[in-house]
């Protein structure tokens, strides 16, 4: 069904009102930043130390949220001088340029625009991005309320589904499965103007390879298991985070998460399960804490009799890094990684191949849902 007037009349009153306290709370800080200048003190934005060793796990949320540890930007030193004026410059673009015009730039675009502010502009991209994040902390907004979007995702939804998604040439509903290619339904940058019509499904699975992704939709496990399958695309971006915690939350559909079986691959599912830790500001937003880790575990290595590659130095260290993360401080995260260490081995989702192509969705999957409850 189409939105009444009314809805899409309430709906752009919605993001007219967000974009004005996005627009009130930057020039509020601009204007706290000045107003330290004239009254003598130091001028200093205090931010949540964003390390491994100040998250603690909030149990009103039940997800992993920075703790009281705080770090100061101050113009003591030359370096956070430059820091404090390049969050200046980046203020001044985001009210003047984004909201004010109601218009938007991409991360990749930012770090260029920065071109054009002398001693202010960003060395590489990893330092406008960072800004990005603190300045959603001390705001307590998002990027995409700045008018801020990634250069591209490229995560997809095949399954199940019936959606309307609000886009710039108007409303337009799909199915996931009836009227996509075999990509799927694109995610966009921004998950809230996605609308949940109708549903079928028992099961959402996150899926870290493109190539197992398509393994899936080729042997029709979504059509077998009711299951919307989700390409996370390696490190998931926050959109593909927000759909899959809005899947769980809004229509109670249980998450597993499916990845290669190596320390990268489990702290994806970490970022999914618990939280990233430089972006634990949105944990509330973008973590599913009902999300189970199906695989591919250090355990199945033996029971699967899986062909593995050696774990790298790099792997070891990654390791035992997760062994001191409170995130994966639990009994199977302590089991499997120990084992791990002590097998030296890693192994890919395709490693099931080897087996045959119908055996990741005819027997590793099947017994592993039924062992874990969800089929």
């Amino acid at each position: 069904m189409a939105k009444t007037e009314e809805e899409k009349a309430s709906k752009k009153l919605e993001k007219t009102a967000q974009s004005k306290k996005a627009q009130e709370n930057l020039t509020g800080l601009a204007e706290d930043l000045y107003n330290q200048f004239l009254q003598g003190i130091v001028p200093h934005i205090t931010l949540p130390s964003r390390t491994k060793g100040n998250i603690e796990f909030s149990t009103k949320e039940d997800v992993w949220v920075y703790g009281d540890q705080e770090t100061t930007r101050s113009v003591k030193t030359v370096r956070g001088a430059k820091t404090l004026l390049k969050t200046v410059h980046l203020i001044e673009l985001l009210i003047k340029e984004h909201l004010k015009n109601n218009r938007g730039s991409t991360l990749r675009e930012i770090y260029y625009i920065s071109e054009n502010w002398d001693i202010a502009k960003f060395h590489e991209q990893s330092e406008s991005d960072h800004l990005i994040e603190d300045l959603e902390i001390v705001t307590n907004l998002h990027r995409e309320d700045f008018h801020v979007r990634p250069e591209e995702d490229g995560a997809a939804v095949f399954g199940p589904l019936r959606l309307r998604e609000q886009t710039r040439r108007g409303e337009r509903e799909m199915h996931c499965q009836e009227d996509v290619g075999e990509a799927g339904y694109q995610i966009p940058f921004n998950v809230d103007n996605v609308e949940f019509l109708s549903h079928d499904a028992k099961m959402v699975i996150a899926i870290e390879t493109g190539g197992m992704y398509a393994r899936l939709i080729e042997n029709g496990f979504d059509e077998e298991y009711n299951a919307i399958l989700v390409h996370i695309k390696g490190q998931p971006a926050r959109s593909t985070r927000r759909i899959i915690k809005r899947l769980n939350t809004e229509l109670n559909i249980p998450v597993v998460v499916f990845t290669d079986g190596d320390p990268w691959s489990y702290r994806i599912f970490a970022s999914i399960a618990y939280g990233a830790i430089k972006s634990a500001h949105l944990s509330e937003h973008l973590v599913t804490p009902k999300a189970r880790f199906v695989g591919v575990q250090p355990s199945d290595i033996v029971d699967y009799n899986l062909s593995t590659d050696k774990l790298t130095d790099q792997d070891m260290q990654a390791l035992r890094s997760e062994l001191t993360d409170p995130r994966f401080n639990t009994p199977y995260w302590d089991k499997q990684i120990k084992l791990q260490i002590d097998l030296k081995k890693k192994a890919e989702q395709q490693a099931f191949a080897g087996k045959g192509l119908d055996y990741v969705t005819k027997t590793y999957l099947p017994e592993r849902l039924t062992e874990m409850g969800i089929i």
